[in-house]
């Protein structure tokens, strides 16, 4: 076997261990430039075929980076100071109330969202979807410009959402909209 020379086609190359000091191990050209991601530090690159932003330039220019949420989320509060959803929340044991409030998180981040996680129920109404162990958890939820108010959280024990949890969050939201 003859050794690889410069002028061969298919000659070796000298390979570095050191780490690169450019943020992406793929080199930047014209049809492959980097774009921030938004992950990791602030300002942080990453190779993905879109224009280098760092996070600050992103804000700034009006693009919003994809780790700050779509939606506020409040709890719908009663007159008395109560709200219902958080001791709901509260009253379900860890786990649960773990898988429940990602699916929350997960539609404020991701607005809008289809199924399996957020579904329309109502004509302002929707619905996070949570699947559980052995059971699944309903929160009805209403859009108040960029805020989330979740209005009313229960078991889903039937196949429809049952009528009396459907008239509860019209109730609330009817309540809602009578206070604002």
């Amino acid at each position: 076997m003859r050794p690889a020379s410069s002028s061969d086609k298919f000659s070796a190359k000298r390979v570095s261990s050191r780490p690169s000091s450019r943020p992406c191990a793929r080199r930047s050209t014209a049809s492959r430039p980097m774009r921030s991601t938004g992950t990791g530090y602030r300002g942080s690159l990453k190779c993905t075929g879109k224009i280098a932003l760092p996070a600050s330039k992103m804000i700034r220019s009006g693009v919003p980076p994809p780790n700050v949420p779509k939606l506020s989320v409040r709890f719908y509060r009663e007159t008395s100071g109560a709200e219902p959803v958080r001791d709901w929340l509260k009253s379900m044991p860890p786990e649960d109330r773990r898988e429940i409030g990602v699916d929350i998180k997960t539609v404020q981040f991701g607005w809008p969202l289809g199924m399996p996680v957020v579904d329309h129920v109502d004509r302002e109404i929707w619905e996070v979807r949570t699947r559980l162990a052995t059971r699944q958890a309903r929160v009805l939820f209403v859009l108040e410009r960029n805020e989330m108010i979740l209005l009313h959280g229960f078991i889903k024990k039937e196949r429809t959402t049952p009528k009396t949890d459907l008239d509860l969050a019209r109730q609330r939201l009817k309540k809602l909209r009578s206070t604002s």
